[in-house]
């Protein structure tokens, strides 16, 4: 019998490509939190990021494969903080230890 492998993309895999500051390209986008013409709420498999601008729009949007385009003037583009593994202990155990 063969055995049939799967290739799994890593899931920690995020990318983010600007060009000329009027196109962005992202991938490894989970959820979309927010979005307004001056400002994009997105969290990603690196953490949380906003990108801050002026027109912004999504011209495409992948949930599936996490990919997002975006295009607009772009001033800034921020990670808001880390991505944190759950832990399997409970609270109660951590307390008693």
């Amino acid at each position: 019998m063969e055995k049939k492998t799967e290739n799994k993309i890593d899931d920690n895999k995020s990318n983010l490509m600007l060009e000329n500051r009027k196109k962005l390209t992202l991938s490894g986008v989970v959820e979309v939190i927010s979005f307004d013409e001056q400002k994009i709420d997105l969290t990603t498999n690196l953490g949380n990021l906003t990108i801050k601008g002026e027109d912004l729009k999504m011209n495409k949007l992948d949930v599936q494969n996490g990919d997002v385009i975006i295009a607009g003037s772009i001033s800034s583009m921020i990670y808001n903080g880390k991505v944190s593994k759950k832990s399997n202990e409970s609270i109660i155990s951590k307390l008693f230890k």
